[in-house]
């Protein structure tokens, strides 16, 4: 079957970059996305992830990466001292990024293809692909957080991604790199407020629950609350693959993958979303 097989969110904090600098109380976020990971690599066989990143920051256009390999170094640039440079190959797809830039114009959303060879990647596609398919068995597209974009058209992006890779043929998995609530304070060790972390367990619950026209009519609330990383872009483009997704016809449901985890007053927690038979097995 071709188009989205599954849509996710997942932790990005830095320190899931290096494990000798990985604290006690986030391994349940790189177990998750291990775990997690391999399960969709196993059991559904993707051909793509695309990958939409809170860390890499478009003011005007969608950027899809339309590099051949992607060839390079990341380094946090907000925190080189925790990524100070790793080195990542994984394969690309130039004819789904070309398709997804010409789809995002007809959806009236701005964008180009990013195929600079000086390009390199942020922390946020890095970090959880390093867990998510640490062998890079999988090519990658990225995409950013685009400033100017509203959430209904990251919604729209979102359409956009399934209906490319229905048209090419493809089996893709997405992917929002995001935290969930994200006033930031200094100290990793700090939780959210735990009016933040209870919104974020509520909407957590949604998509478990497969419940996203609830999750989609109270998500402009929701990101006020609970003040969602990037004003919620890459988890409203991941709600517009799934609100595509139940257009097709598919009944939603989500499993978290680890416990939900604090990191400097950011909430973070692992939410694979597909339908009710493909969550039965992807263990």
């Amino acid at each position: 079957m071709a188009g989205v097989v599954a849509a996710m969110v997942v932790a990005h904090v830095p320190t899931l970059g290096r494990k000798e600098i990985t604290p006690d109380f986030q391994q349940t976020l790189v177990q998750g996305e291990r775990v997690l990971g391999e399960a969709v690599r196993r059991s559904l066989a993707p051909d793509l992830w695309v990958l939409v990143s809170a860390h890499w920051v478009a003011t005007f256009d969608w950027l899809a990466t339309g590099q051949p390999v992607h060839d390079g170094v990341c380094v946090a640039d907000e925190a080189p001292n925790l990524i100070p440079g790793i080195p990542y190959k994984y394969r690309g797809d130039p004819e789904f990024a070309q398709a997804l830039v010409e789809a995002l114009k007809s959806a009236d959303a701005p964008a180009a293809v990013n195929d600079s060879p000086h390009y390199n990647w942020d922390y946020g596609t890095f970090v959880p692909l390093s867990h998510l398919d640490p062998g890079a068995e999988v090519a990658v597209v990225g995409l950013p957080s685009v400033l100017m974009a509203d959430h209904a058209e990251c919604m729209r992006a979102g359409a956009a991604v399934h209906a490319t890779a229905k048209r090419l043929g493809r089996r893709v998995a997405v992917i929002a790199s995001t935290a969930f609530a994200h006033a930031l304070v200094r100290g990793r060790h700090n939780w959210p407020a735990p009016e933040r972390m209870a919104a974020d367990k509520a909407f957590i619950e949604l998509l478990e629950r497969g419940a996203i026209d609830e999750a989609v009519g109270g998500f402009g609330d929701y990101c006020r609350k609970s003040v969602v990383e990037m004003g919620g872009r890459p988890l409203a483009t991941l709600l517009g693959v799934a609100q595509a997704l139940q257009a097709d016809g598919t009944t939603l449901a989500g499993r978290q993958y680890g416990e939900y985890a604090q990191s400097s007053a950011s909430g973070n927690a692992n939410v694979l979303i597909a339908d009710p038979d493909t969550l039965a097995r992807v263990w």
